[in-house]
């Protein structure tokens, strides 16, 4: 299953950091960033992480919400918040049943080669819990932000 912009985003609840269970419906009447990520304080991870950090106060006149998705651990995100500041919510998923259902862990090439893993990608949930847009495979992760930003009008 994947997602479809104009259609309800799926519903999820996962822990945070903290080991707090975090909804998308908690949400319900922001906008809301779900991005999925690989891995903790690695080089693209971190450029992503820190691209949606340093355009935070943005995102907040936008009056939206980033959830960061990866299969890594409580501690490792708590690790990671703490090193770079990051001001947002890390939600981990480490059985990949989110990233399966928004189309973010499947197949995909790395170094050449087919490879089952976390694809990098983008899902703008709208005030009314519809997706608003779906940017299936990031190429570019320290632009992405930016580019995320930009859709949202700031």
């Amino acid at each position: 299953m994947s997602v479809e912009e104009g259609k309800a985003a799926p519903a999820f609840t996962l822990e945070d950091a903290k080991g707090k269970k975090t909804s998308l419906k908690d949400f319900r009447g922001k906008n809301v960033i779900v991005y999925f990520y690989p891995k903790d304080d690695t080089p693209g991870c971190t450029k992503e992480a820190l691209g949606f950090r340093d355009l935070w106060r943005h995102f907040q006149k936008e009056d939206t919400v980033v959830l960061g998705i990866s299969p890594d651990g409580a501690g490792s995100h708590e690790s990671f918040i703490e090193k770079y500041e990051l001001p947002f919510i890390l939600l981990s998923d480490p059985d990949k049943e989110v990233m399966s259902k928004y189309g973010a862990f499947g197949e995909k090439m790395m170094y050449g080669k087919r490879t089952l893993g976390v694809i990098r990608s983008t899902v703008w949930v709208g005030p009314d819990g519809k997706v608003k847009k779906h940017w299936h495979r990031v190429a570019k992760a320290a632009d992405h932000p930016a580019r995320v930003l930009e859709a949202l009008g700031g």
